[in-house]
């Protein structure tokens, strides 16, 4: 995917379309000067609605889109004539989409399901005609209902990648190497922090007939959940993972558990719930060391979570690595 077509945030004035105002109005006809009150209802506002598009990955769609309104309602006519209701917007967004209220941050609806389809801003009410309001006792009444104001805020909508598994790791930790080992995705692979800027995604096929879906997740660096770096932009992806599989690689220049200990607390520290999900932690690159020097160095890593050695170069544990991510989100570690 093109870093210049992955787009993740828009922001957006919406606005839903007002109702139409209720009629004031009494029949005439031959024979009959002074008839009863006959006036219709306003038609409703059109709503603002959002609709799952499966086939849409990111938000570029909307990059350039900054006002949306629905069509108002149309007034309501004598000889019970309702108005029309305003034609509602719908606007298709990827799976995973979250709006917002851009002011304040409320989670306005989150756009998870295939058949998905909720509505972001109602229109207005029409208004009652003066019919409505005509009695035994007042059967002339001379007034109406106006329709319903539209509704208008500044929404965000926000992407977090859908995807089974995510991969967490600092900059250079192996990810994009083991996306494009195990799967038919290609990310950019260098040997620099941030080679990878925008969230990747591959199919792997654990056996066959048994396939899932793994995000490459763009670098994290300490401080990512205060902003640093890319900070909070691509660790919201990381909430719609099922499992989590940390990379720490062999060659790194801290102690291994102290850099997973380094993930561990910027996911911590962004969103507490991450360490609910089911982790596994590989220790990449792990051609570059030997097998003595890996048996130094398993008495040293957490001892909380499943570790294994990997190497996507070589294959080293490959195979192992995808039987445990399917046993993982199959039924948990």
């Amino acid at each position: 995917m093109a870093e210049q077509n992955f787009v993740d945030y828009v922001k957006i004035h919406f606005r839903s379309g007002k109702g139409g105002a209720g009629s004031v109005h009494f029949f005439r006809g031959a024979g009959m000067p002074k008839g009863g009150p006959d006036g219709g209802d306003g038609g409703r506002g059109g709503h603002v609605i959002l609709k799952a598009d499966p086939h849409e990955w990111t938000l570029l769609s909307l990059k350039y889109t900054k006002h949306i309104q629905a069509q108002d309602g149309d007034i309501g006519r004598g000889g019970l004539k309702t108005g029309y209701d305003g034609d509602d917007v719908i606007v298709k967004v990827p799976l995973g989409t979250v709006a917002k209220d851009a002011e304040t941050g409320e989670v306005l609806l989150e756009i998870t399901e295939r058949d998905d389809k909720k509505v972001l801003l109602p229109g207005g009410r029409g208004g009652k005609g003066n019919n409505f309001f005509k009695t035994s006792t007042h059967q002339s009444p001379k007034y109406a209902q106006p329709g319903e104001p539209s509704i208008e805020r500044w929404i965000v909508l926000e992407l977090k990648l859908l995807a089974d598994v995510g991969l967490v790791g600092f900059p250079n930790a192996g990810k994009s190497t083991l996306l494009s080992a195990v799967s038919a995705a290609r990310p950019k692979i260098a040997d620099y922090a941030f080679t990878t800027l925008v969230p990747n995604l591959g199919i792997v096929e654990a056996r066959p007939g048994k396939s899932f879906v793994m995000a490459d997740i763009p670098g994290i660096i300490e401080g990512a959940h205060e902003g640093r770096g890319i900070g909070h932009r691509f660790l919201r992806h990381i909430e719609r993972n099922s499992v989590l599989l940390f990379m720490v690689p062999a060659d790194t220049d801290r102690n291994l558990k102290a850099e997973f200990d380094i993930l561990m607390n910027e996911l911590r520290e962004f969103n507490p719930d991450l360490l609910d999900k089911p982790r596994l932690l590989a220790i990449s690159k792990a051609d570059l060391i030997d097998d003595d020097l890996e048996k130094m160095l398993r008495p040293t890593l957490p001892p909380d979570v499943e570790i294994i050695f990997i190497s996507a170069v070589t294959g080293k544990n490959i195979q192992q690595l995808k039987d445990k991510l399917w046993s993982a989100l199959n039924s948990g570690i």
